[in-house]
């Protein structure tokens, strides 16, 4: 496997992937496919060895003290083993976008244009300890025809150099080039930064993990960035929301899986069901292990229910553990104005059965995914019917929500003319 410490620059990686790429960009979508497959199937063969490199990034992270969520963003065994390789299984089943014809015209001048989608070219990827991302980057980028350049975290380091070469093995398995998959196993800041550069050969760079790495790429990247979310989600009760429905959708934003970006970190709740309701939404947080840190208002409601003081800085967390923000609100106006000032435009939810209120906060929320009585925990791509996803884009341009095959893919104009010049 190439990488670093094999003394191969960053620049050869570099170049070796720009070469992949181009290889990609004409590759058949059947060939694709078999690759995918052969990849899916080096997962599985390679089990023993993955999760044995795992299991030492584990230890690793608990003799370092790293919280419970880290070591669940960590943690492989042989379910989620298997699932990361339906993952790429999945992706078989999905058309190929390469190649699409977009549009189609005859200009003025007579010049027939055709649109059609390409790859992006070679996909950067900056990621913290989730070794889930390095097959799920690897099959999306290849099913698109990209080659990838993946930079972990060095928590993950060994499991991620245990996956790596089960899915070089897969893709040289199907005749392409194994450097589509490559791996910086430097792990140094200073190689992070020098990679975020690499304009000559990095089309595109993707940071995947909470703010401070984000915050970290778009200050110091000079290649394209899509900026992927950290999540300060909310769920808001409206004054007419079903009492169930609002405590089934709460309790599964927050406790379903509490350490991802689309878990709910703040509770914001209708002043005119918040005595009657809160109260029963905070006993069943409270049963979850869920700590509360309330608004003066939501305090007071939750007197006899512990609830710590929220301060300004509670606001604006992604708490990524079993604690939620609670704020009582005069109406959905305020709450739509509580979420634009500190949301991070990843998923909002509104829990009602006023119309006028759903549509209000559907049309004025900022944010990739707003919701009407659901929960955030949907924004996913395999919850979508997208497939895998490489990240939840919480930009505007070129992708937003989760990113799957199309958002990994630009286009070209194909021009065909019978000798026009330009008078």
């Amino acid at each position: 496997m190439t990488n670093i410490s094999e003394n191969v620059t960053l620049q050869e990686l570099g170049r070796r992937a720009k070469a992949a790429s181009l290889t990609l960009a004409a590759t058949p979508a059947e060939q694709k496919n078999q690759a995918l497959h052969q990849m899916a199937a080096a997962l599985l063969n390679n089990q023993e060895e993955i999760l044995a490199a795992n299991q030492r990034d584990l230890q690793q992270a608990q003799k370092m003290g790293m919280s419970e969520a880290f070591q669940d963003r960590l943690a492989l065994d042989e379910k989620r083993l298997r699932e990361m390789s339906g993952g790429l299984l999945a992706l078989c089943e999905l058309p190929d976008p390469i190649g699409e014809e977009m549009a189609r015209w005859q200009a003025a001048s007579g010049i027939e244009i055709v649109q059609k989608r390409v790859p992006l070219g070679v996909v950067g990827l900056i990621y913290e300890a989730r070794p889930n991302v390095t097959s799920d980057a690897a099959g999306i980028c290849l099913k698109t025809g990209n080659a990838v350049l993946l930079r972990g975290g060095s928590d993950a380091l060994q499991s991620n150099q245990a996956l790596t070469k089960a899915l070089r093995q897969g893709v040289q398995a199907a005749n392409l080039p194994a450097d589509a998959v490559q791996l910086l196993e430097d792990t140094s800041r200073q190689t992070a930064a020098e990679m975020m550069r690499l304009n000559q050969y990095i089309d595109v760079l993707i940071p995947r993990g909470g703010a401070g790495l984000i915050k970290s790429v778009l200050s110091q990247a000079t290649v394209p960035v899509i900026e992927t979310g950290s999540g300060n989600c909310h769920i808001y009760v409206e004054a007419s929301a079903q009492p169930q429905m609002a405590i089934d959708i709460v309790l599964n934003a927050k406790v379903q899986r509490p350490a991802v970006c689309n878990a709910a970190e703040t509770l914001l709740i209708d002043e005119a069901c918040a005595p009657q309701l809160l109260p029963q939404i905070a006993a069943a947080l409270g049963q979850a292990g869920v700590e509360l840190r309330g608004c003066p208002k939501a305090q007071a409601i939750l007197q006899n229910l512990p609830c710590r003081a929220a301060t300004e800085e509670d606001w604006a967390t992604e708490y990524g553990a079993l604690t939620i923000a609670c704020r009582v609100v005069q109406n959905y106006q305020e709450a739509v104005e509580h979420i634009n000032r500190y949301n991070t435009r990843h998923s909002e939810a509104i829990i009602t059965e006023n119309p006028e209120a759903a549509a209000y906060f559907q049309q004025h929320v900022d944010a990739a995914a707003v919701y009407v009585n659901a929960s955030t925990r949907f924004t996913d791509g395999f919850q979508f019917g997208f497939g895998a996803e490489i990240g939840i884009s919480t930009q505007k341009l070129h992708a937003r929500g989760p990113m799957a095959l199309l958002a990994m893919t630009s286009y070209k104009y194909l021009i065909n003319g019978a000798g026009q010049v330009r008078k």
